[in-house]
């Protein structure tokens, strides 16, 4: 068996979709030992990425420049005005599309193109090539971003004509999938889909990842340590619950005396919350760490994740970073919408609290806390949804 898998983002560094990209392709190389994989890996950035950690049997990279030329800046003022079309969009589609139409797709038995950004460049530029009749394409988020529940994007022409465009690739591809059960509906409807949108959760394979050169882990200094590690785009709201840990320490002098919450930020929230929260000595903000750190200080140093998805009532995406907290083994505490993919997919509703409602949360993380406390084992949030398993079940589904 033959796999060809066209992504755009490998980085190993951290990003959502660089990371669990690789772990696609680590997860596809240990159900299928004796298959050949290849990738056709064509981004916009300039990087070293480690691939050769992902088990394909070969890679093939480009780089995609993404400087627009004077010209086309110019004459996209008026045209997107005009015709509801961005000139510069369409650039660099073109860009990708001349490299994937190169590709001899007819090599192989089994064709994924993965999407990545805010953009959809690999799935866009696909747009009347041959190769998108024998693909599975997968969307990691809603497109266009409008229909992003956590996005604060205006309804206007060019994001229509964008549907309409994306809405031409879905009806040429053998197939579309995405990370979330919710997600998948939902495109389904949104693009008048007579295909079922499939679902392939998002993975996290340890393999696919350099951990020899972690730097700047913060051991716990406490028992018990909850730690936060990540963005706060798209709605999150940490105040609500940094504000309930703070009701937590206030009520019980022993969780005061016995826990910390860590936070590592990469977000313009960050000087505002250490500010905000300077006098509470058991509320720790720190800058975001790299990747390999910020695994091994989440896995080795702490006692409780947080998972924080936006604070609307309703979310359909799956997190890139919850396989990765499940991996580490830790406790985790989702707080999401009252109709989420995480709270779909979450196994025990002590591990779950709902995103608005602060005295739920300070609820969940004191009875979590006290579990640590008292040295009882993790509660597994989401079960074996993460297993190598379910993932060959979910592939076979997909290609059958």
């Amino acid at each position: 068996m033959k796999f060809l898998i066209i992504a755009q983002d490998l980085r190993h560094t951290g990003t959502s979709e660089g990371i669990v990209s690789r772990s696609f392709i680590a997860n596809l190389r240990d159900i299928y030992p004796q298959a050949i994989i290849d990738v056709f890996y064509i981004k916009s950035h300039d990087s070293h990425d480690c691939n050769e950690l992902l088990g394909a049997d070969s890679i093939v990279e480009y780089t995609i420049p993404r400087k627009i030329p004077l010209v086309t800046k110019w004459l996209n003022k008026v045209y997107w005005r005009l015709f509801n079309e961005s000139l510069r969009e369409r650039y660099i589609q073109n860009l990708y599309k001349k490299k994937i139409a190169t590709i001899d797709y007819k090599a192989y038995n089994h064709v994924f193109i993965r999407s990545s950004g805010l953009e959809y460049e690999t799935l866009l530029a696909c747009n009347n090539l041959p190769i998108l009749k024998q693909a599975i394409i997968n969307f990691h988020d809603p497109y266009p971003n409008f229909w992003d529940t956590g996005s604060n994007i205006k309804l206007s022409n060019l994001e229509l004509f964008r549907l309409k465009r994306i809405k031409a690739v879905v009806e040429q591809a053998k197939v579309c999938i995405s990370p979330s059960t919710y997600l998948s509906r939902d495109l389904t409807v949104l693009y008048g889909s007579n295909k079922v949108f499939k679902t392939l959760p998002h993975q996290f394979n340890k393999t696919a990842f350099n951990f020899e050169q972690v730097k700047h882990v913060r051991e716990k200094q406490k028992p018990c340590c909850i730690m936060y590690h990540g963005t706060l785009q798209l709605g999150r709201d940490m105040d609500t619950v940094l504000d309930a840990y703070v009701d937590c320490i206030n009520k019980d002098f022993n969780i005061k005396n016995n826990s910390e919450f860590v936070l590592r930020l990469k977000s313009n929230q960050y000087s505002r919350l250490k500010a905000k929260y300077e006098a509470v000595s058991n509320i720790i903000i720190l800058e975001a760490n790299d990747f390999s750190s910020s695994y091994i200080e989440q896995s080795q140093h702490s006692n409780i994740l947080i998972i924080l998805e936006n604070n609307s009532g309703y979310s359909n995406i799956l997190p890139g970073k919850i396989p990765v907290a499940a991996a580490t083994g830790c406790q985790i505490l989702n707080i999401c919408p009252k109709e989420s993919e995480t709270r779909h997919i979450t196994i025990n509703e002590t591990c779950i609290a709902t995103s608005t409602n602060k005295s739920e949360i300070a609820t969940q993380l004191e009875a979590l806390i006290k579990l640590q406390l008292d040295h009882a084992p993790a509660i597994l949030a989401y079960g074996d949804y993460f297993s190598v398993d379910q993932f060959k079940s979910s592939i076979q589904d997909i290609l059958n």
